[in-house]
């Protein structure tokens, strides 16, 4: 059964002594819980039809009109009037979610040109395009989130790797380290983006690696000052004495004295991938055109000034994820301080 050290219980009543970190990692994991579910909330699809005593799932599989006594062999808008017909016919019915709308739905039952103000139909209105504000947003904080969270995965790894070598041999490694990173620092990456784009339809994955490539430079200073401190102390020169090799060494007495500073620093790196996801999207560099993220509802908002539930609801978005975020990295920044 996992326990944790003496050490490690200290730091976790440390962690929720801060109430506002304590309380913004749960509100955090709710909201990311929310945008995995968000095909459940926003979807225009219903979760479940019963039709002539049998249950269908929209949601999970594809059906043809025609399996509910239409003509035509392919898919049937669940939301016309038609299919609703058709089913209630044979005394069934559809549940639909509590958004009964998805990304790309457009609403055609409009009583206000798009982009609509907000309405019991339309909880936070539509966009220039009559697609729902408020699906929209889901689906774009579960990108900018899962993106974050991959980037900072990624990135770890990178900056925690590269930061150990250098700090543990030091020297001429330490030397070369530092003089490639300070060149592999001085590249334009914005530039680069708009370069790429030109040759690649940039998607999820392409933005993904690209970001990687840059994004561990932040980590690297961290761990190597970790390294290069921890590598001087005495139980790992007698560790060394013993005869450890130099990865068990790294890997079982500096690392996890190094993982106390990383820790850290994770919630601010994923605080600025979502920030350079969103600007990458307002500026036309970042998803595919059409994809639900948080930074094209920001430029949609830029053009319909006359529109203000657009910035609104971007804005409090954005505004709630990094600063739940903040606060949970300070609050980890206050649990690992050695002083505490």
């Amino acid at each position: 059964m996992f326990s944790l050290s003496p050490l490690g219980k200290r730091r976790l009543q440390a962690f929720k002594a801060n109430r506002r970190g304590w309380w913004s990692l749960w509100l955090f994991l709710g909201l990311l819980l929310l945008c995995l579910c968000a095909e459940l909330l926003a979807n225009d699809r219903p979760l479940l039809v019963s039709y002539e005593g049998q249950w269908y799932m929209p949601i999970l599989h594809t059906y043809k009109e025609a399996d509910f006594g239409g003509e035509l062999p392919f898919e049937p808008d669940y939301t016309s009037q038609y299919v609703r017909q058709l089913i209630a016919s044979k005394h069934g019915w559809m549940l639909f979610p509590p958004i009964p709308f998805g990304p790309e739905s457009v609403n055609w039952d409009l009583t206000a040109p798009s982009p609509s103000p907000p309405s019991a139909q339309n909880w936070l209105g539509t966009d220039d395009q009559a697609r729902d504000v408020l699906a929209r947003a889901l689906y774009g904080a579960r990108v900018s989130i899962l993106f974050a969270l991959l980037l900072t995965l990624i990135s770890t790894v990178i900056g925690i790797f590269a930061g150990a070598i250098q700090g543990y041999y030091g020297g001429v490694v330490d030397l070369v380290g530092q003089r490639l990173q300070e060149i592999w620092a001085g590249l334009p990456v914005l530039y680069l983006l708009i370069i790429l784009s030109g040759f690649v339809v940039p998607s999820f994955w392409w933005l993904l690696g690209i970001m990687a490539l840059f994004s561990w430079l932040g980590l690297v200073d961290v761990v190597r000052a970790e390294f290069l401190r921890g590598r001087n102390l005495e139980y790992v020169k007698a560790a060394r004495a013993l005869g450890l090799t130099d990865g068990a060494l790294m890997r079982r007495h500096i690392l996890p004295n190094a993982m106390t500073s990383t820790l850290t620093y994770l919630p601010f790196i994923v605080t600025g991938a979502i920030s350079t996801l969103t600007a990458l999207d307002f500026l036309g560099f970042g998803m595919p055109a059409g994809t639900a993220s948080l930074g094209e509802l920001v430029g949609e908002a830029k053009q319909n000034l006359q529109a203000p539930w657009l910035g609104l609801t971007a804005f409090c978005v954005l505004a709630l994820i990094l600063s739940l975020l903040v606060f949970i990295g300070e609050a980890c920044r206050d649990a690992f301080d050695p002083r505490s």
